[in-house]
């Protein structure tokens, strides 16, 4: 009996929107992004704006992982 392959689609690279053009993007950011980002900020020595939206707070998320020194 043959296996069938499923390609899982959070593994695929093409699956992933730019924050730029989510529906909900405008939206506030979620209280999961707000603890991340405050866990990020103080590993990364900076501060985080309080009202940013789902869009922004996923962009600045990436930009501090960049400079966590735990997840290089």
């Amino acid at each position: 009996m043959a296996k069938t392959q499923q390609t899982n689609v959070s593994d695929d690279a093409s699956a992933v929107k730019n924050p730029e053009d989510w529906k909900t993007g405008d939206e506030p950011m979620t209280g999961a992004q707000r603890s991340y980002l405050e866990t990020l900020a103080t590993e990364a020595g900076e501060e985080v704006e309080e009202d940013l939206t789902k869009a922004e707070a996923s962009k600045k998320i990436d930009e501090l992982r960049e400079k966590s020194p735990r997840l290089k």
